[in-house]
């Protein structure tokens, strides 16, 4: 090459005039980066997916357990009445033993007219007072009923309507013709007064029990 001669002009002066090319030790880096990052990002997503089957699983229990809740109170009154001590009848003894309640009183279950009711045991009424759902579980018409009587309540004086029970037994004790009364007012329990424990001849309380002899 001549001294007067020029050196051709690059077309692109701010470009590189080589292409760079990855050695062998670069690329396995790359694949050593990239096979850590999945593995990373696998445990991420395996951890996700525990944490969901916990979060499922927890809310399985949960949901049982309200579903055990909601069973157990309709279930209770099943479970109550199962568990409590139950009154006892000697039919051949003419013999009946009540068992006292958790709240102290005396209940005890007669049919009337055929139909289970339970009363509590009062001995301060003079008569056998039924609810009106226990006189409507017991066969009497609604509108059979007049209420000329009144007797006073807790509640105040309210009107009764003086009905004839058929028949009233518990075990193979029976009684017919028995006078009660029907309380108009509202009721949540029926009553078994003196009316009836007077037809036993003698009544004792003994060991937290009632016992009717007749």
């Amino acid at each position: 090459m001549s001294p007067g001669a020029r050196l051709p002009t690059p077309r692109n002066p701010g470009k590189s005039a080589y292409v760079s090319v990855m050695t062998d030790d670069q690329i396995a880096q790359l694949l050593y980066l990239v096979l850590l990052g999945s593995a990373i990002g696998g445990i991420y997503v395996m951890q996700g997916r525990e944490r969901l089957g916990q979060m499922a699983r927890a809310g399985a229990i949960w949901i049982l357990i309200f579903l055990g809740v909601i069973a157990g109170i309709g279930l209770w009154n099943d479970i109550r009445d199962t568990v409590r001590p139950r009154q006892a009848v000697f039919s051949e003894q003419g013999r009946i033993e009540v068992p006292r309640g958790p709240d102290g009183h005396y209940y005890l279950t007669a049919r009337i007219n055929g139909a289970p009711i339970r009363f509590v045991v009062d001995t301060g009424a003079t008569d056998i007072v039924l609810s009106r759902d226990d006189a409507a579980r017991a066969g009497i018409a609604e509108d059979s009923l007049e209420y000329f009587g009144t007797a006073m309540t807790a509640n105040g004086r309210v009107r009764t309507a003086r009905v004839t029970l058929e028949r009233v037994a518990v075990g193979g004790i029976s009684d017919s013709g028995v006078t009660a009364y029907v309380n108009e007012g509202r009721m949540d329990i029926s009553l078994l007064g003196m009316a009836y424990l007077s037809r036993f001849d003698r009544i004792e309380i003994a060991d937290s029990r009632l016992i009717l002899i007749r």
